[in-house]
């Protein structure tokens, strides 16, 4: 057997015992501000470490370091980025625009007679579904790996998996970079309540979770069930199958109206519009209802309002939104004394999601539970781009894209509410390991077209990754135990060492 394939099998099962053994163990330092202590707690508030986010922590100091990222500033992206997202159809089309240029294409391909062009034209109807979509997910997948604000892209990644729609129902391909953009990232770090009423009003939730077909006489529970058990307050927070269908009555009426607000026929003060989502008084249920206790006389909006009042005010909400926020910055299983005292600060400030984070920032679990916290494919596939390229902009994001449907984790694509799971047991399986090392393998080999351009002909830039660098020897070497570097001074070549660096188990932690 080649000593590769030894190193291979070596570090698949050195990957193996780290995630079923030392997942979420706190680390055994004393919490000082050692380097290699420094770089734990950039690597856990990023999308993962690189010789700048280092240098950004050094320059400013723990305490600014993390007033700055949870109060972000404006952003400054390369260049390229910054020219590439402002291209892009999702950036420059408003949403209600978008979709009705989208729906006359689709009812103009149904239109059609003839079956052969039927197809071709409901075909080209998809491709164009699938394109908006793969905008929205590189826009995301380019800020997370190039923002300044890296907290910033992280929460908006928590919240739009917190809040989450599968973007391949109906058309929700076209909604979803907006869904992220303003709905999720616009309030990632402000007030939940604010961040909840987003997503309640946004089209993409409310087709997602079936509100549309939610009339008075015509009761449908999903997204009031949801709202509950998945937004707000969690499962067994104390309600009852009666406050489900309240909450439904109370939301009756809130649709989706695709024509232009100037088509849609007066209906009297009460009509509400959001964009494309509208509150219709005339499918609204107006009698009075019971919600966790509370009595809502009938009124219209407003009554979905008073309930946003009550479930985001509720100690049960403080209590699960801390504890989900914990399990994601912390441990699969966080600790109760922490959760508690983000839920002190979460009810104090009336749900300041920023407030909340900073509790747990200073907290010594925190410090205690870096380096410990098993990478999710997400934070695996943006952390070895960022490790391995820096700052040199990608020019396709494809790759990264197809290696999270690779994973399992493909971006907004879980089909039910609940989102994709935030503990290490969904993701450290053997096959999952086996492929996080093709991944690593890819990564560590070459470019693997993530500098290939969109242009016809595709042109690839040359990109071969430099892994072995002075930010390796300064900082990330410190971080990695005897048999890593054992099997690391076996790597027979450079895109050897570099898979070996980005499959070994000190890599997939953070």
């Amino acid at each position: 057997m080649r000593i590769h394939n030894i190193t291979r099998i070596l570090l698949i099962a050195l990957a193996l015992a780290s995630a079923g053994g030392c997942a979420d163990q706190p680390s055994k330092g004393d919490g000082a501000a050692t380097a290699n202590n420094q770089a734990a707690l950039v690597n856990r508030v990023t999308w993962g470490i690189t010789a700048q986010s280092f240098a950004a922590y050094q320059n400013q100091g723990r305490d600014a370091y993390l007033e700055a990222q949870l109060h972000p500033a404006a952003d400054h992206l390369p260049p390229a980025i910054d020219a590439q997202i402002r291209d892009m159809r999702i950036t420059r089309t408003p949403l209600p625009q978008l979709v009705m240029d989208l729906e006359a294409e689709r009812k103009a391909a149904d239109a059609i007679k003839d079956d052969d062009q039927k197809k071709a034209a409901q075909q080209a109807y998809q491709k164009e579904l699938q394109a908006l979509a793969r905008e929205a997910a590189t826009r995301s997948l380019e800020r997370d790996l190039y923002s300044q604000n890296q907290l910033l892209e992280q929460v908006t990644w928590f919240w739009l998996n917190h809040f989450n729609v599968n973007q391949n129902k109906a058309n929700l391909r076209v909604m979803i970079g907006d869904y992220e953009e303003h709905a999720i990232r616009a309030h990632a770090l402000g007030h939940f309540r604010d961040l909840v009423k987003a997503t309640l009003i946004h089209p993409a939730m409310v087709r997602y979770l079936d509100n549309e077909q939610n009339a008075v006489n015509h009761i449908n529970e999903n997204y009031a069930r949801e709202l509950m058990e998945l937004h707000t307050l969690g499962v067994n927070a104390g309600y009852t199958q009666h406050d489900v269908q309240e909450l439904a009555r109370i939301l009756t009426g809130l649709g989706i109206n695709q024509n232009p607000p100037a088509a849609t026929p007066a209906k009297g003060p009460a009509v509400t519009r959001f964009g494309l989502t509208e509150f219709n008084p005339a499918r609204h249920d107006f009698g009075n209802k019971t919600l966790l206790g509370h009595t809502i006389k009938g009124s219209g909006f407003g009554e979905i309002d008073e309930a946003l009042d009550i479930l985001c005010s509720s100690p049960q909400a403080a209590q699960f939104i801390s504890r989900d926020l914990a399990q994601y910055f912390v441990a699969d299983d966080p600790p109760p004394a922490l959760v508690e005292r983000m839920a002190q600060t979460f009810r104090a400030t009336n749900g300041d999601i920023a407030q909340v984070l900073h509790t747990m920032f200073i907290s010594t679990e925190f410090n205690q539970s870096l380096n410990g916290k098993f990478k999710d494919p997400m934070h695996y596939v943006v952390s070895a781009i960022r490790l391995t390229y820096g700052e040199r902009p990608i020019l396709n994001a494809q790759p990264m894209i197809n290696w999270l449907a690779r994973m399992g984790e493909a971006w907004s694509s879980h089909e039910t509410p609940d989102g994709y799971p935030l503990v290490a047991t969904a993701w450290n399986s053997p096959g999952q390991m086996t492929t996080r090392f093709e991944i690593a393998k890819n990564i560590g080999s070459g470019p693997a077209g993530l500098f290939k351009s969109d242009s016809d002909p595709p042109v690839e830039q040359p990109a071969f990754p430099q892994l072995s660098n002075p930010f390796y020897f300064a900082v990330v070497d410190a971080s990695l135990k005897a048999p890593t570097k054992e099997a690391l001074a076996q790597a027979t070549t450079p895109q050897e060492w570099n898979s070996f660096l980005l499959s070994s188990p000190e890599f997939s932690q953070r």
